[in-house]
């Protein structure tokens, strides 16, 4: 995915920043959560257990962070500073000490400053991202609305949260992003981006790339 790096650098300083701050649990995981998404989770560590029953208690979001590559073995997770924030969409405990939840993705975030409670617990000062434009999916990007279609179509629309809007520019990028056999850095990579038209054509070059023709 080199080439996709060397299409991103100058973008990550182009975030736009909201006056929306504040404190939350933070969940580092080693997947990447994008705004709308969802994200089923199987959690049995009981520190994160006890974020999510405090959550749902207050109605109150978590983050969910990637881990950073190159966090040092034994120590910490060290969590990527851009994430998204995320609501309890389902829930469900069939199994004693293990929690399944169903994550929504809503707005993305940047970490300010982070601190470890005594348990291990991740908790941020964020800054809230503001949402990108929402251009309408021009036809030029006619494939990644081709390939989407088709993904719905195996995987189902249980797969996604609604109301879907495949037609504006942010939602399809995202979910591409999120569906797309993408490493996970490059994921990380298409979630830090602020230019919705940028991110369908970067997914729309790899497409091509893969042989994929509409």
């Amino acid at each position: 995915m080199r080439w996709l790096k060397q299409a991103l650098p100058l973008l990550f300083d182009r975030l736009s920043r909201s006056e929306l701050h504040c404190r939350i649990p933070i969940f580092p995981l080693d997947t990447v959560l994008f705004p709308d998404g969802l994200l089923p989770l199987r959690i049995f560590e009981m520190r994160y257990i006890d974020m999510i029953k405090a959550c749902m208690k207050d109605g109150s979001p978590f983050g969910v962070c990637l881990i950073q590559a190159d966090a040092e073995a034994g120590m910490p997770a060290a969590p990527c500073r851009v994430g998204t924030l995320a609501i309890i969409a389902d829930w469900n405990m069939t199994q004693l000490g293990i929690l399944n939840i169903t994550a929504k993705g809503t707005r993305r975030f940047l970490i300010e400053s982070i601190d470890t409670r005594e348990d291990g617990l991740l908790v941020a000062d964020v800054t809230m991202i503001a949402a990108e434009s929402s251009y309408t999916v021009s036809e030029k990007y006619a494939l990644c609305t081709t390939v989407f279609d088709t993904i719905l179509h195996q995987v189902g629309e249980d797969r996604f949260s609604r109301p879907m809007h495949p037609e504006l520019m942010p939602w399809l990028g995202y979910r591409l992003a999120e569906s797309l056999p993408i490493k996970v850095a490059a994921k990380q990579d298409l979630l830090e981006m602020n230019d919705s038209e940028m991110r369908l054509r970067i997914l729309l070059a790899f497409l091509r790339r893969q042989g994929v023709h509409g």
